[in-house]
């Protein structure tokens, strides 16, 4: 069995989060609407507690999604 991979945090980029897990893309896209922009687009090296902030979206929220969305796959692989 494999270790589960680390949490995504707050300080971590875009661009870094999806890097090393590419299942997160589909999260960051479902917040494009509520952003009104393409956030791995206009916010990708930005980190993303700064990116919730400047595009007015829930933190925990985001980042509970993000880390189910990487658990969801150590469970399946």
């Amino acid at each position: 069995m494999t270790a589960p991979r680390p949490a995504i945090t707050a300080s971590m980029t875009l661009l870094d989060t999806v890097h090393a897990h590419p299942e997160t893309e589909a999260v960051f896209r479902s917040r494009d609407q509520e952003a009104g922009v393409c956030l791995l687009c206009a916010a990708l090296f930005e980190s993303i507690g700064t990116m919730a902030v400047m595009y007015g979206l829930n933190l925990s929220a985001l980042l509970a999604d993000l880390n189910r969305a990487i658990a969801r796959t150590d469970s399946q692989g």
